[in-house]
């Protein structure tokens, strides 16, 4: 975004500066030079007095300034101010040859006018040339347009990337689930209908995840009076393998009832984080699971505090390590601390899975079948839960084959402040 704010920027820059170049570029070629009578006015006054002061004391006129030559100053007569000049003298009735030169001294232009007796009397031309330091104020003078050019246009590009800044702000708070938080509706027109069309954009996410959450809830819970009945009527199955397939298949549906109502109530939950001791919670489910005989192993357990839900985050541990105790042939966990996260670690001893299905572990019902390599229908929504509620507090958890054969899974949260 601050790209393209500063492309806007040096574009708008660059338009006013080339317009307002090219604007004085313009007027210096279109406007006209200044009138000659205006030029000569005080030039013909000071003739006026001069041939006045060599008709009755020539010696006056010299003494009072008046340069008498006996020839026209050197250089090329200029025909518009010559015959300006001309027409002026003969409008006070002095009717004597007169002459605009342009010469290489300082000032660039002479007016010479004969007197009767024959001399020429040259007088200056007042040139108003640029001062010495025309460098100095045109550099100036560039320097204000581009220091206005670059306040205003900095003030335009901020105002034309606002609701993409808001878009882009939008993004980058989306929460672990997926929604957009309020934004005020306040600023600029344009600023106010951007963020009114992004909480409305909100509203119907969230009303759309509400009601899916709804539905998987619904249908869970109708799942359990037809399994119930449906237990009830295996029990009365004469064949034992028979009877045991039905209620095997039975378990499974319920693990997913289960499984899908617990989805539902992890991403409704609005109870805050509390402060968690990691390392006892841990100790505690290896205590648990060791007397429910699953092979789980604690090698190490560092004092770590993390901010979780404790009932959720001890079902997502607890999904993990059962699935490394049960899929992998036993599983060993240790929990290690860094400098702001903590690090729980779990081993186990099984096939693995093929790298190119390691992508999809996450995803709801996704289990791979140990004998063909490839995945197969599975029961329960254990990983995805889990990740879901691991995100949720901070953190992450990521799955691996190890070299030595088996899956590792790593777990970190962010440790308290």
């Amino acid at each position: 975004m601050k790209s393209l704010y500063h492309r806007i920027a040096a574009l708008l820059v660059l338009s006013i500066v080339s317009v307002v170049g090219l604007a004085t570029f313009v007027a210096s070629r279109v406007l006209e030079p200044p009138d000659a009578h205006d030029i000569l006015a005080p030039v013909v006054s000071q003739m006026r007095l001069t041939l006045a002061l060599v008709e009755t004391d020539p010696a006056k006129a010299a003494t009072a300034g008046a340069r008498l030559d006996n020839r026209l100053p050197d250089g090329q007569p200029h025909a518009r101010l010559s015959e300006a000049l001309v027409e002026m003298l003969a409008a006070d009735d002095i009717h004597l040859p007169s002459e605009v030169i342009k010469t290489s001294e300082t000032p660039p232009m002479m007016a010479a006018v004969r007197t009767p007796d024959g001399a020429w009397a040259v007088f200056r031309i007042p040139h108003r040339a640029p001062p010495s330091d025309w460098l100095y104020i045109l550099g100036g003078w560039m320097l204000l347009i581009v220091l206005g050019s670059l306040a205003i246009s900095f003030f335009i590009a901020s105002k034309i990337t606002r609701p993409l800044e808001l878009l882009e702000g939008a993004a980058e708070s989306i929460g672990k689930d997926g929604l957009l938080p309020p934004i005020p509706e306040k600023g600029s027109r344009e600023v106010r209908a951007t963020a009114r069309a992004l909480n409305r954009l909100s509203s119907r996410l969230r009303s759309a995840l509400e009601s899916r959450m709804r539905l998987v809830a619904a249908a869970g819970h109708d799942l359990r009076t037809p399994m119930t009945r449906m237990r009830l009527r295996a029990e009365f199955i004469s064949g034992d393998d028979e009877r045991a397939k039905w209620l095997s298949d039975l378990e499974e549906l319920d693990s997913i009832a289960d499984s899908a109502i617990g989805l539902v109530r992890e991403e409704t939950s609005d109870s805050g984080p509390e402060l968690i001791r990691l390392d006892i919670m841990v100790r505690l489910i290896t205590e648990e699971l060791a007397k429910l005989g699953f092979a789980i192993e604690l090698s190490s357990a560092a004092d770590a505090t993390v901010p979780a839900q404790p009932m959720a985050l001890k079902r997502a541990l607890r999904n993990l390590v059962i699935n490394a105790a049960t899929h992998g042939g036993g599983g060993r966990w240790r929990l290690e601390t860094t400098a702001k996260d903590a690090v729980l670690t779990i081993e186990d001893g099984g096939p693995g899975i093929p790298e190119d299905l390691l992508g999809q572990v996450f995803e709801p019902f996704f289990r791979v079948d140990p004998a063909r390599r490839k995945t197969a229908p599975g029961a329960g929504l254990g990983l995805a839960i889990a990740k879901e509620i691991v995100n949720r507090f901070g953190g992450d958890i990521d799955i691996a084959n190890r070299p030595a054969g088996g899956l590792v899974q790593t777990v970190r949260l962010p440790l308290s402040a």
